[in-house]
């Protein structure tokens, strides 16, 4: 089999790329030429240098592949309109580009996020058959990229996966949390009633492979998670305890939470980079109810998260340690 990775140098799309290479798949990642390929150093794949953005730098990625696994995206950026050319038009230009040069792919799997989904409600846990509500530019960005694969699912066989909050090693975003932790500060942004489902990045990738694996109706949308409801707190005294120190909980409220990234916004601009924190990311995180319901990808594909919370902490933080981020 051949598959090709897009965004293969990222956080999840390097552990794919690894998974897939250790199953014998030959991987093709297209990657630009300015990506920094560390975590793919010294892996025998192939490179075609391109940009989803770019559609005609894509016909030589897609002909000869088996599957396609599109994880190339921004989840943050100083323009509005840069979340919807690379997630929207990239995905667009993507599925397009493999309907007119890979008439033999078995399989085009997309990995959207929940964000596309949008929070639950009324305590509620997200459903795939539930409307889609994003409250956020990226999350909306992310379901013009689910809409551009599902106007294509008589064409050609799709498969939607919409990940939760996912952590493990190589991980930037999840590590803003690692970092409070480790000085003994537990953010707890609208209070101790959120609630939110996480994924060890080895149980996503299990997943991802179950997708491509198991024969599945085109146009399926399934979410991933560990299975569980986690609150904030508890996600942080998870964290603390792996660290083997105690953390103490800090209230922001929505309105502090709020002007903080107002003020990171314009210092992006000032540095002329994208920052963590921002009014998008801020709006994800006052919402109370971020956990999905995985019943569908359970029953689907036999998916069974195998790593606890408290086990994947413990292995994320003695990664963050050995790479010196802590």
């Amino acid at each position: 089999m051949k598959a090709l990775v897009t965004g293969g140098t990222g956080f999840i799309g390097s552990h794919l790329t690894e998974a897939l290479l250790r199953k014998g798949v030959q991987v093709r990642c297209l990657l630009r030429k300015t990506s920094d390929l560390k975590w793919l150093k010294g892996l025998p794949i192939e490179i075609v240098h391109g940009d989803c953005s770019d559609k005609a730098s894509l016909e030589k990625a897609v002909r000869g592949v088996d599957w396609v696994f599109h994880l190339a995206g921004v989840t943050k950026a100083i323009k509005e309109e840069t979340y919807f050319y690379v997630n929207g038009l990239g995905t667009e230009n993507l599925v397009h580009s493999c309907l007119e040069n890979n008439p033999h792919l078995q399989k085009f799997i997309y990995i959207s996020s929940q964000a596309a989904a949008g929070p639950g409600r009324n305590g509620c846990n997200k459903r795939e058959i539930d409307p889609c509500e994003p409250v956020s530019l990226y999350g909306r960005s992310k379901r013009v990229g689910e809409e551009s694969v599902l106007a294509h699912a008589q064409e050609i066989p799709v498969l939607i996966l919409r990940p939760s909050a996912v952590y493990g090693p190589r991980d930037k975003d999840v590590f803003a949390l690692f970092r409070c932790v480790s000085r003994r500060i537990k953010l707890c942004p609208i209070g101790s009633d959120q609630h939110f489902s996480l994924c060890y990045v080895e149980d996503i990738v299990r997943g991802i492979l179950l997708a491509v694996e198991t024969r599945t109706k085109s146009g399926e949308i399934l979410f991933l998670s560990d299975g569980n409801d986690y609150r904030m707190e508890e996600i942080g005294d998870v964290v603390a305890q792996a660290m083997g120190i105690r953390a103490f909980p800090i209230r922001v409220p929505k309105r502090m939470l709020l002007g903080i990234a107002r003020f990171s916004e314009y210092l992006s601009k000032v540095v002329g980079r994208p920052l963590l924190l921002n009014k998008d990311k801020a709006e994800e995180m006052i919402q109370k109810n971020w956990v999905c319901d995985i019943t569908n990808a359970k029953t689907l594909l036999g998916f069974e998260p195998k790593v606890p919370l408290s086990e994947g902490a413990r292995l994320t933080f003695e990664w963050y340690k050995k790479e010196r981020w802590l």
